[in-house]
């Protein structure tokens, strides 16, 4: 009962409460062009008072410890629930899970590890982010009885926004038939770069325009599925020459020259109302010579948040990867990311790291470093997206396998004629 409480409050709410506009250092002041949210869309700025103190009166029943649970996304090692992934939801009340391509066997196996994460979560007054990355082409986690889907970049070739559509709708229908609630995709990287290692045929093209065109109906149809999209890698991985996953790639573009390509897709997306946006692992010293882009404030709150006029959720990617734990301790990396302006991190490997990164926020509260103010407004717009999807940790029956698998075979027969 006390979850439908919550949620029934929540009925009206939406993502909002962004940080507060600061003064900058490095000349990123909010853009004169109307590249956010169309106002009418804008209704966080509509809230009224009374609204807004009953989402405080939620968050203000929170304990710390779960305010910071909803803070993380992490991965599982395995194919079914252990005493690991016990003990996070119950005791850590992590927000969300992870899953990757050894975390899948078959349809079934994965619909009832999702169900399990669900059962055990139904103490915890908030439903658990369920996610993967389900791009199509070489990115997916899927099981082989669903058939291959092309990369993005055959989808970008097509050149047809209606097909970009049906892909995303079939991309959404696929993942919501097994209990997925969030999809990191689609990408909206430009493939500018053929030395590039880990983007290429993920990207849907060379050119900002193909790119647009064709990711943000993708976008919306996943959305239309019901399914979360979280775009990525913001500011742009397309003209890196390094895989992050690796190490720590450079791109040495000022803010001009990203404006004029690799941020355009970023801000039609905004314009569009995107609902999560995944920060990249790269350094851009021209914007900020310190700190890569997941761990910078410059980038976060000046660049996203104040002069795109971003108010969703901000996702760092993957918090294990070679570009952050080869420089920095997975726990400090993550202080820095939350400082910085980001909402939810994702930490796919390794439950200790998991348990690092929560005793350091909660430190980091206890000293002052972070406030508990700032974390509240994560959750305004955490608990906001997952009451606007109708998010609920319902165990699912089974899925209609050859339905879906119809669908799919006569989009390919369509773009392959």
């Amino acid at each position: 009962m006390k979850k439908i409480c919550i949620f029934i409050l929540l009925v009206v709410i939406l993502s909002g409460c962004t940080r507060s506009n600061n003064s900058n250092n490095m000349g990123i002041e909010k853009r004169n062009e109307d590249v956010i949210i169309d106002e009418e869309d804008k209704t966080e700025e509509d809230m009224s008072e009374e609204r807004k103190d009953n989402i405080k009166k939620i968050i203000g029943n929170m304990t710390l410890e779960e305010k910071i649970g909803q803070l993380l996304i992490i991965g599982i090692e395995d194919t079914e629930v252990d005493d690991h992934v016990m003990k996070m939801i119950e005791e850590y009340k992590v927000g969300g899970f992870i899953l990757f391509k050894h975390n899948i066997s078959n349809v079934d196996q994965a619909t009832e590890l999702l169900n399990s994460l669900k059962s055990l979560n139904k103490k915890n007054p908030i439903p658990l982010f369920l996610s993967i990355d389900e791009e199509g082409g070489r990115v997916s986690r899927l099981p082989n009885t669903f058939p291959k889907l092309p990369p993005a970049k055959e989808i970008g070739k097509v050149n047809d926004e209606s097909i970009s559509l049906q892909y995303g709708k079939i991309i959404g229908k696929r993942i919501k038939s097994l209990g997925f609630n969030i999809n990191f995709a689609p990408v909206l990287d430009i493939d500018s770069n053929p030395n590039n290692p880990v983007i290429g045929d993920r990207a849907f093209g060379s050119d900002k325009n193909t790119v647009i065109g064709h990711s943000l109906k993708v976008m919306e149809g996943i959305n239309q599925e019901g399914i979360i999209s979280v775009v990525k890698h913001f500011p742009g991985h397309g003209d890196a020459n390094l895989d992050s996953h690796v190490d720590l790639p450079v791109i040495e573009k000022d803010l001009t020259q990203l404006e004029d390509l690799e941020l355009t897709p970023f801000i039609e997306a905004i314009r569009k109302g995107v609902d999560g946006i995944m920060v990249a692992h790269i350094l851009f010293p021209k914007l900020d010579e310190e700190f890569p882009s997941t761990l910078s404030d410059k980038i976060i709150s000046q660049l996203l948040r104040e002069r795109l006029g971003y108010e969703g959720l901000i996702f760092s990617d993957d918090m294990t990867m070679g570009a952050i734990m080869r420089n920095y301790s997975i726990e400090d990396a993550a202080s820095r990311f939350l400082k910085a302006g980001g909402d939810i991190l994702l930490i796919c490997h390794g439950y200790e790291n998991y348990i690092k990164v929560f005793e350091q926020i909660k430190e980091e509260v206890k000293k002052g470093n972070l406030s508990e103010g700032e974390i509240d407004e994560k959750l305004y717009r955490i608990i906001g997206i997952k009451n606007r999807y109708k998010l609920e940790d319902k165990i699912l029956e089974g899925i209609d396998l050859e339905l879906l698998n119809s669908e799919t075979q006569q989009f390919l027969d369509k773009i392959n004629q």
